[in-house]
């Protein structure tokens, strides 16, 4: 059944709709000129585990809930469907799924970037002989060129979370595929290219260059998809969609849906999204977010900086003629931890625990070691507490899991710093983590940077309703978008960093014994 809107006469398009297909939650805002929010709706994302490691997306049900929350969010905000000038779609990165050509039928339910059935995989790959044959060739390459392009297959080594692993499974695994493959009817698609090709009934099958560059399978010096690396993993070439502009028409989608065609003016990578809503358009523009995880962005302009240990790179988006690089670093178990904490009843409400970490003069020796997420390369890691002691209560507990976060964003800060050679701006902080002041205020103090926090912190949400609006002429360009921005909160240094190097150095040493226990 086609969408019913109740008519609304001719009324102008006044609005852009962002929408963020994350990895726990699918959020929905409507946004008007000032880039306030005039309506909002979210809908939880259930994963599938059908086997041990395995995290899976029932694409229907995700489909489902993504229309869902386009239509409640437009009701809750008493506008129509035909009052929007654009929609711009923000997507988890790294989930894929593969279907027929002809008759859109998936081969299997999405695979989550979490996803672990490729560790096995993974581990012959990174002790093959081959690999260290590619390492030894590339760093000869690198040594005689010093073209940065050969330095990160230099130390290339795999892991359960890049895409290219889990593709290579699928081929090995799900026959349908396969065939399929071998008679150019096979599609890979991450999140956003099965929205696209659902929302225009299949006509439009396309990604952008934000969401290719973070599956680990796109080049992002030559800006293709990269043979070798598919070559190497027997993954065929003709399965990757065309490649176009973040912030850019995809078509519209069909009428049946929402009962007008609503045009698709962007598609764009969770993070890098977040990086554009919090308007980092300059070089050395620093951008924190602090969600299930954390992501460290630092925009690099027109260069683009090779792998370097923790340090990846990333086409931040490409707009025209203009493509903006970014480096990313990334830290696990952020809001996992805190989620956890909340569920075995160290807290009521997540507001109580800056509060709480503040009413204790320190963790009282207590360090917390993050290991929710199991690791392929060591199956051991877990969680733990270290230095619990009869005195120990649920503020130290909760003090503890707070200061890890600080320590992790110090530790990664200093890598950015001694890694990429651009002076860094302030520091941008959203994602739901930011509304912790404990946590802003001692990252604040431990890299010695003022960092700001919006007042909206929904950001990935607002930087695909940016990258729409630009698209639509809703927005003029990135100046006006700097106007719009609103701030809430400033975190200043207030301690000299040297004063939590006690707690730090017991917490490094805690983390020392933690693995392989």
């Amino acid at each position: 059944m086609p969408y019913e809107q109740p008519d609304s006469g001719a009324a102008p398009a006044r609005y852009v709709l962002g929408v963020d297909v994350g990895s726990t939650v699918v959020k929905c805002h409507v946004y008007d000129r000032a880039a306030a929010v005039r309506g909002s709706s979210y809908r939880t994302v259930e994963s599938l585990h059908p086997r041990p490691g395995w995290v899976e997306l029932d694409p229907e049900v995700l489909w489902s809930q993504f229309i869902g929350v386009i239509k409640d969010t437009v009701k809750a905000a008493g506008l129509h469907m035909r009052q929007i000038a654009g929609l711009g779609i923000s997507t988890q990165r790294g989930t894929f799924i593969t279907w027929h050509k002809r008759t859109g039928k998936p081969f299997h339910n999405f695979i989550s970037w979490q996803d672990l059935r490729s560790a096995e995989l993974v581990n012959s790959w990174n002790k093959s002989f081959l690999l260290k044959v590619i390492h030894v060739i590339f760093t000869v390459l690198h040594f005689f060129t010093g073209n940065d392009r050969y330095l990160a297959p230099s130390f290339l080594t795999f892991s359960t979370h890049q895409t290219s692993m889990k593709l290579s499974w699928v081929f090995k695994n799900i026959h349908e595929a396969e065939e399929a493959a071998k008679k150019n009817n096979c599609c890979f698609g991450t999140v956003d290219t099965w929205l696209l090709y659902r929302l225009t009934k299949g006509s439009v099958y396309a990604t952008d260059y934000s969401n290719a560059s973070s599956t680990g399978i796109f080049e992002p010096f030559t800006k293709c998809w990269n043979p070798t690396l598919c070559n190497l993993l027997s993954i065929p070439m003709s399965i990757y969609p065309p490649v176009k502009d973040t912030s850019f028409n995809f078509g519209s989608a069909d009428s049946e849906i929402f009962g007008v065609p609503i045009p698709i003016m962007a598609v764009v990578a969770d993070q890098q999204s977040a990086m554009f809503g919090e308007c980092c358009f300059h070089p050395g523009d620093v951008k924190l977010t602090m969600g299930t995880g954390g992501f460290w962005n630092v925009n690099t302009g027109e260069h683009l900086f090779a792998s370097r240990g923790s340090l990846y790179p990333l086409i931040g988006w490409k707009i025209g003629e203009e493509v903006v690089y970014l480096t990313e670093g990334s830290i696990s178990d952020i809001g996992t931890s805190i989620k956890w904490a909340q569920d075995i009843e160290l807290f009521t409400n997540v507001d109580e625990t800056a509060e709480m970490a503040q009413c204790v003069a320190n963790s009282q020796g207590v360090c917390f070691i993050p290991g929710f997420q199991v690791s392929g390369d060591d199956p051991c890691l877990c969680a733990s507490f270290m230095g619990l002691k009869p005195s120990t209560n649920r503020n130290h507990l909760v003090r503890a899991i707070l200061e890890s976060v600080a320590f992790r964003n110090k530790l990664l800060y200093d890598i950015i710093v001694k890694k990429v050679h651009i002076p860094l701006q302030t520091v941008r902080a959203d994602g739901g983590v930011s509304n912790n002041s404990f946590v802003m205020q001692m990252t604040s103090d431990l890299i010695n940077k003022k960092i700001e926090k919006p007042a909206n912190v929904d950001m990935s949400s607002l930087g695909a309703a940016f990258l729409a609006g630009l698209a639509s002429g809703f927005w003029t360009d990135k100046k006006q978008l700097k106007k719009l921005r609103r701030i809430e909160a400033v975190f200043e240094p207030q301690k000299d960093s040297e004063e939590y190097r006690p707690s730090m150095d017991a917490w490094l040493q805690a983390m020392k014994h933690s693995p392989h226990w």
